[in-house]
């Protein structure tokens, strides 16, 4: 039985080190997609506490402040060469052309996410709230120049 258990740890661990040399456009896309649609589960909510729409939850802010943190970087993995084509998608031809910039909005957004998830840890939701509105003005200053709405 354990010969069995450890045959499927090899394999899991052989498919996962495959999965970033992944090359088929559509499956780089649906990837980016999927950490895309992941980002907006999570930072739908803080939006809802931030505006007051909802009640400001702190052990429910932070939770999902620290998904956003470990999504952040997976982003750029999504936007590998030649996942321009492939599928629907709504990423725009610069990003290409400007990667450089477009990473670099990249790492704003997770240096904005890092902050944030700081910033729930001291407590003070003022200051919560504040550093949200920042990672959001760098997710759509990204989304303005890099995606197609």
């Amino acid at each position: 039985m354990a010969v069995w258990r450890a045959m499927w740890a090899l394999a899991a661990a052989g498919a996962a080190l495959g999965a970033p040399a992944q090359t088929k456009p559509e499956a780089v896309i649906h990837y980016r997609q999927s950490v895309m649609t992941l980002i907006g589960w999570n930072f739908g909510p803080l939006a809802t506490m931030v505006k007051g729409k909802a009640a400001f939850d702190a052990r429910e802010f932070a939770r999902r402040a620290e998904r956003l943190e470990a999504l952040a970087p997976q982003i750029l993995e999504g936007f590998a060469p030649g996942s321009d084509k492939g599928a629907e998608t709504d990423a725009k031809p610069e990003i290409w052309s400007d990667f450089d910039g477009f990473k670099a909005r990249l790492d704003d957004f997770a240096e904005e996410a890092r902050k944030l998830v700081e910033t729930t840890h001291a407590g003070d939701e003022a200051q919560i709230k504040e550093q949200f509105r920042k990672l959001a003005a760098s997710c759509k200053a990204c989304h303005d120049k890099y995606k197609d709405d």
